[in-house]
């Protein structure tokens, strides 16, 4: 459909910027440094943004149920987005997998060749898929924001006009804050509907974008026509949350 917002798409595009980084240096990071290893292998395998969601979310609850410095997180990573392909009907071949999460995590090594390392690894991520699953309680689908944002930037569309939409990247920055925040362990803490105005909410402050028909004393509360349980301290919590992540970004040479 022509004019469409394509919040994929727009994930899509943020995924090709990700700074590599060596993850052997890292630590877990609260959960920070698994994700970004997802969405950055999830990104050199093709994988739609929603695949990457999802992995992201299951790691997320993985952890959360157990104690962190008993697994490897990047095995666990590596099984979220094999799971993941799984759930959303996006296939991810898992010697690709293998490969890229390798290579990711040994950065310009070869793709193992069939041996004993590569059948271990097999191994270990198809055992991994199973205690996700069973941690998880067999509970692995996932109601993303990712619908609700592309609702409500669209309606925002016809409210601020076409002419004003397109001089200023709200939905490109939505979708930006969007993913970025499903690197914190946070985000399963808020319905995905207050998730989705949140990221919006920051990206019309990022750009000072002000909505029409709407009174100064109520500028907070423009999102009251797309959702009526959200309240203002919860809203603020959210963005200074998504905030947060950004400081835990590693430092780069």
């Amino acid at each position: 459909m022509k004019d469409v917002i394509d919040v994929m798409e727009l994930q899509r595009e943020r995924n090709k910027r990700i700074t590599p980084v060596d993850y052997r240096n890292l630590d877990f990071n609260g959960g920070f440094t698994p994700a970004r290893f997802i969405f950055e292998c999830g990104m050199k395998l093709q994988g739609q943004p929603l695949t990457l969601a999802t992995a992201a979310i299951l790691m997320h609850k993985f952890f959360k149920e157990v104690d962190q410095s008993k697994y490897d997180c990047f095995l666990i990573a590596a099984s979220s987005l094999y799971l993941a392909g799984k759930v959303k009907d996006d296939p991810l071949k898992i010697r690709d997998i293998i490969n890229v999460a390798h290579n990711t995590l040994h950065r310009g090594s070869s793709p193992l060749e069939i041996g004993d390392e590569y059948w271990s690894m097999r191994d270990a991520i198809v055992q991994a898929e199973l205690l996700i699953m069973r941690v998880l309680k067999f509970e692995v689908s996932i109601t993303h924001p990712h619908k609700y944002m592309l609702h409500y930037l669209r309606s925002m569309e016809s409210w601020l006009g076409k002419e004003q939409w397109s001089q200023v990247p709200v939905a490109r920055t939505s979708a930006a804050f969007l993913q970025d925040f499903h690197h914190d362990p946070s985000i399963l803490d808020y319905q995905p509907q207050h998730v989705a105005v949140a990221c919006i909410s920051l990206a019309l402050q990022c750009y000072g974008v002000r909505l029409p028909l709407i009174e100064d004393k109520d500028d907070e509360t423009w999102y009251s026509v797309f959702v009526k349980d959200l309240q203002k301290d919860k809203h603020w919590e959210i963005m200074e949350k998504i905030m947060d992540t950004y400081n835990k970004e590693p430092e780069t040479a």
